[in-house]
């Protein structure tokens, strides 16, 4: 049988190559479409998660209430056992520490007196552990503009926007000015190694890069840090999930009356980072479900109306001695063929276009530099993103529309008289 409506399709292209060809032209864009929308607004809840809230972090309670003045006088102690733990109980994540601190960079001429101050915010992140993930996160060697990575303590990345603020060159060498966990005043020299560019909007203009053990050395503050940050495996933010673990980890974990006890928050727990989840949320199963529709409104209408205009093959059929039941079941089976080949190529195309974007992404970096997003970070490059669901979502327009718009074609022939139906189709 199979054989048969294949051999039928091929000697008459005509039915066959133009429904194929809408199909997989289709399902194309539903899947490029739905892993676009996916992967930017991943890559713009990643880029939040890497610089602001992680997917899921971890501070004291006190440290929590006065975030936004980067207090490390009330960070957290006992780190390594607290990540121990976090590893143990939650799998599904893994855990960095990491301290935020603010200050001055001081610049010296070659005399030793101050040519160029300016305010830094800087970001201890552990960079030198075999296990580590934090320069994949930070993407720190693909927006390395100058330069390389740091390999000691006192070494240090600066922004392209800093660097030309305060006149910063590769091997130059900036005085830190802060303070202590303590409450000390404290100064520190960092090498200049590297220069970089996050491509996030303006989140880097004063950013300063340096390994944990650096800003510990710094700031004295051995085996503590402001935050620690969990991050899915996949790097995928799923909201439930995270709020899923956030709770679990509160109920056991967090003493409420106790300031410096320590306490988990889930990305949306960031500033009003809970609203811009549940809106895009909302907004790509809204826009997502819209564009379903009218893909699969058009493909219905494509095999109503490739039924339709078949009438007079169909009356020849039935005056050869076929009955309705076969012609009709031929029409489905042929729907089944041409849905299945137009909805696996365009699935095919829908993918590889999907992941070219997912690796290379495309550049809105004028727009979004001319954009204010204070709870959410902006990336300059939007990416895609390869989702389970894209592998069968295709099925969906392009085999399912297709087959029941035949159908219904198909059972407007089967239920009519046999004398009525050659009438309509005489004439």
């Amino acid at each position: 049988m199979i054989n048969f409506l294949i051999k039928g399709l091929l000697r008459d292209r005509s039915r066959s190559l133009f429904p194929v060809i809408i199909i997989t032209i289709t399902v194309t864009i539903v899947i490029f479409a739905l892993g676009f929308m996916n992967g930017a607004m991943n890559g713009m809840f990643l880029d939040t998660a890497v610089i602001i809230s992680g997917h899921e972090k971890v501070v004291t309670r006190a440290y929590k209430e006065e975030s936004q003045m980067l207090p490390n006088d009330l960070a957290l102690l006992d780190v390594d056992q607290i990540i121990a733990e976090l590893n143990q109980e939650y799998q599904n994540y893994f855990w960095s520490p990491r301290i935020t601190f603010g200050g001055l960079l001081d610049v010296p001429d070659e005399n030793g007196d101050t040519k160029n101050q300016g305010p830094i915010i800087a970001f201890g992140i552990d960079l030198f552990s075999n296990n580590s993930r934090q320069a994949e996160l930070w993407e720190l060697e693909r927006r390395l503009i100058q330069g390389r990575l740091p390999v000691h303590l006192d070494e240090a990345l600066i922004s392209t926007k800093l660097a030309k603020k305060l006149d910063l060159s590769i091997g130059d060498k900036a005085t830190f000015i802060g303070s202590t966990m303590h409450n000390a005043f404290t100064t520190y020299n960092f090498n200049i190694v590297g220069t970089f560019n996050l491509m996030k909007g303006q989140a880097d203009r004063q950013m300063m890069i340096i390994d944990i053990s650096g800003a510990r050395k710094a700031l004295d503050m051995e085996n503590a840090a402001s935050e620690i940050f969990g991050f899915a495996h996949s790097l995928f933010y799923i909201d439930h999930n995270a709020v899923t673990v956030r709770s679990k980890y509160n109920t056991s974990n967090s003493d409420t009356t106790d300031i410096f006890s320590p306490v988990m928050m889930a990305l949306r727990d960031s500033n009003q980072m809970g609203t811009i989840v549940d809106f895009s949320k909302a907004a790509m199963a809204v826009i997502g479900g819209i564009f379903l529709v009218i893909v699969m409104v058009v493909l219905w209408n494509m095999g109503l109306m490739n039924g339709l205009r078949r009438y007079g093959e169909i009356g020849l059929r039935l005056a050869m001695g076929e009955s309705k039941g076969e012609v009709y079941r031929s029409m489905v089976y042929e729907a089944i063929l041409i849905g299945l080949t137009g909805t696996i190529i365009g699935t095919g195309l829908g993918l590889s276009l999907t992941y070219y974007v997912q690796e290379n992404g495309i550049d809105y970096s004028e727009v979004v530099e001319k954009m204010s997003a204070s709870n959410m970070v902006m990336p300059n490059i939007f990416y895609a993103q390869i989702t389970p669901d894209l592998y069968y979502i295709g099925f969906i327009p392009g085999l399912i529309a297709t087959v029941l718009g035949t159908m219904l074609a198909g059972l407007a022939i089967y239920r009519r008289e046999m004398a009525q139906l050659f009438k309509e189709l005489e004439s």
